[in-house]
This record gives structure tokens, C-alpha cells and sequence, in this order.
């Protein structure tokens, strides 16, 4: 089950393709962001879904959000990843896949394999909304865009 709304998000710090350590709140204290979680650089599903948050990375510039990809990949292959794909936003490598854990996002049978999941934090680390959809990479994005975009949601955020 991933993490209700209305929850506050775990803290974490991991390795980032910025060249140093990122600490969620450290580095996001009122500021909001998206986590999205994916399983592997380079797959079909996850180039899609990293694509699609470059092509509407504009929509969440313009409110202040923040994206940050998390996989169990590691900071040599984000960087390829990021490079290949001129990802605007850094990714983080949760190579032993403890903050997987800690936002529910690995497969119960499969522990190397993380599910594809979405949380919107507010400026307080709050989750304000989840998505979560293993086959459908796209869905992801526009779900973040319509709660970004709701007049009531920019607000919270």
C-alpha cells in the first residue's frame, strides 16, 4: 500500500545526479515537490514517463515544484540516463532501495523491483496526492498536472 494522503512524507537523503547529497528536508523545507519512483533507467516504461515530465516540466517550473526520479539505479547510470534524455531535474539512486521501502514503492515478491509511484508533497513534506500504476508511465504525469493545475490545489502547494 503506498503512503495515505494527509500523511507527512518520510525524510531520506541520497546520492543525486547534482553532485551531491540530497536530503528531502534539508533541501525541500517550504518547498513542494513530486517524488516519483520508477524501476530502470532506460526501459521503455520509464523513458516514456521521464519524457513526459521533461515535456511538461514547464507546467511544474511555473508553480515552484520541484521533480526528483527515484530508482535503484545508480548515480552513473541516472547521469546517462539524465544526459541521453536532457532531463531538466536531477535523479536520485536508492541503490540498497531503503527509501523504496520507506515510500512503499517495491513489489512484495520482487524486492529489486519498484513500482511506479507518484506523491505530490506540499511545502511541508505533506503528501497531498498519490499515484501509483506499474504499466502506464503517462498516467502519471497527467494526474500530477491535473492536481497541480486544480484552482484549489495550487493553493495548497
Amino acid at each position: 500500500m503506498p503512503l495515505p494522503v494527509g500523511t507527512k512524507a518520510p525524510d531520506f537523503t541520497l546520492g543525486s545526479t547534482s553532485g551531491r547529497d540530497f536530503s528531502l528536508y534539508r533541501d525541500m523545507k517550504n518547498k513542494p515537490c513530486i517524488l516519483y519512483f520508477y524501476p530502470k533507467d532506460f526501459s521503455v516504461g520509464c523513458t516514456n514517463e521521464a519524457c513526459s515530465f521533461r515535456d511538461t516540466f514547464e507546467v511544474f517550473k511555473e508553480l515552484n515544484i520541484t521533480i526528483i526520479g527515484i530508482s535503484r539505479d545508480s548515480l552513473e547510470s541516472h547521469a546517462k540516463f539524465k544526459k541521453t534524455l536532457a532531463l531538466p531535474f536531477d535523479l536520485l539512486a536508492d541503490v540498497e532501495g531503503k527509501v523504496c521501502q520507506l515510500y512503499d514503492t517495491q513489489l512484495p515478491f520482487v524486492p529489486l523491483f519498484t513500482k511506479r509511484t507518484t506523491y505530490l508533497l506540499d511545502k511541508d513534506q505533506t503528501i497531498l496526492a498519490m499515484y501509483q500504476n506499474i504499466f502506464s508511465s503517462k498516467r502519471h504525469i497527467k494526474a500530477m498536472v491535473e492536481n497541480v493545475t486544480a484552482p484549489t490545489r495550487r493553493q495548497a502547494v
